[in-house]
């Protein structure tokens, strides 16, 4: 196993970017930025043995500092959606920049996805790298001082761990999440809708329209095309004649998923490709993960010239349900001031027999 470094580009502030690449003894390798803690390739053999790159991004920096879809993102303080981009803690109202419809989407405009990260560990013998930053006091609306890191390890068994910490002076909300899109059958490959998915989940949360806002209920699965308990191929109901895939232009729902219990770590989703044969495990200690099917991915300038298209690739955002904190029938996402924020997820990679 070796991690390893080189230049990736320059910032308009003259700060030098890197890129760590996690490489394992097969020749499977991931790559970040220190620049938005950003996962820009992940690289696994697919039936042949041929090295697949499976996330979507960009070749350039220069991507990377617009990156409206989010690709490779590391979403911070607090993934996925607030309505009215406010919410109050502790009696404590707290008001955030509003960047969608009103809301607050992934903690932006410019949240950690575009901060540059100081590398504060590279192990060679865990083939890893801990990126860490000290989001300050008020940052786009948050309370508190927080410090925060991520680690990145790249494991012999083709397992990508994305390990979330953090601790705030103030209470505050913290609800980490990886955006990477994947596409199985390799980036640039067309569209991931052949893909096959399995979400354990017996409950999801309806949006109330076009804006994703959740309506507070947890809704059973079964019967609809939600259901995702048994494997299928991503496209197979998504353009089925349901309100709620009509309001989001197909699936960007979150899921709760089975068996969660505080620190539990258990697998939660799994996906291959038939092309490749390339498969994927997610597991996680979140109690929820978001399937977003790519719907607004339009006409992008990604990867080795591919242009990247609706439903190019697929993204499982673990967390917390989406605007939990004005919810009190959902999960928690309160970090209380002293309390340590810990959070993994695992995405495993193998060839599907």
């Amino acid at each position: 196993m070796s991690v390893s470094e080189k230049r990736f580009g320059e910032l308009p502030s003259g700060d030098a970017v890197q890129v760590f690449r996690l490489q394992n003894k097969s020749g499977a390798y991931a790559e970040v930025l220190d620049y938005g803690a950003l996962l820009v390739k992940l690289c696994v053999p697919d039936k042949d043995g041929k090295l697949t790159d499976v996330v979507l991004g960009y070749d350039d920096l220069e991507g990377y500092q617009e990156n409206g879809c989010f690709f490779g993102a590391v979403i911070g303080r607090s993934g996925n959606r607030i309505e009215g981009a406010r919410f109050s803690i502790y009696g404590e109202e707290v008001v955030l920049a509003k960047n969608e419809n009103g809301n607050n989407l992934h903690s932006g405009p410019d949240g950690f996805e575009k901060k540059l990260w100081k590398v504060t560990d590279i192990s060679q013998e865990k083939n890893s790298v801990v990126l860490s930053r000290t989001s300050p006091d008020g940052e786009n609306g948050f309370p508190g001082e927080l410090r925060v890191s991520v680690k990145y390890e790249f494991t012999e068994s083709n397992e990508l761990k994305i390990q979330y910490q953090g601790i705030s002076d103030k209470n505050t909300i913290l609800n980490m999440t990886n955006h990477s899109y994947f596409n199985l059958s390799g980036e640039g490959s067309g569209n991931v809708l052949d893909q096959y998915l399995t979400i354990h989940a017996n409950y999801y949360t309806p949006v109330k329209d076009s804006e994703s806002i959740p309506t507070g209920e947890l809704a059973p699965v079964e019967g609809t095309p939600m259901d995702f308990r048994k494997m299928k191929r991503i496209g197979d109901e998504i353009e089925a004649d349901f309100d709620q895939l009509k309001y989001t232009g197909g699936y960007d729902h979150n899921f709760v998923t089975m068996n969660y219990a505080k620190g539990n770590r258990r697998l939660i989703a799994s996906a291959y490709s038939p092309k490749t044969m390339i498969a994927m495990d997610v597991t996680s200690d979140c109690p929820c993960v978001q399937f977003y099917a790519g719907n607004f991915v339009e006409q992008e300038k990604g990867k080795n010239g591919h242009i990247y298209d609706k439903r190019d690739g697929f993204c499982l955002e673990t967390q917390v349900e989406p605007n939990a904190v004005n919810n009190e029938n959902f999960h928690s996402p309160v970090l209380e001031a002293g309390e340590k924020y810990n959070s993994m997820t695992t995405y495993r990679f193998y060839v599907r027999k």
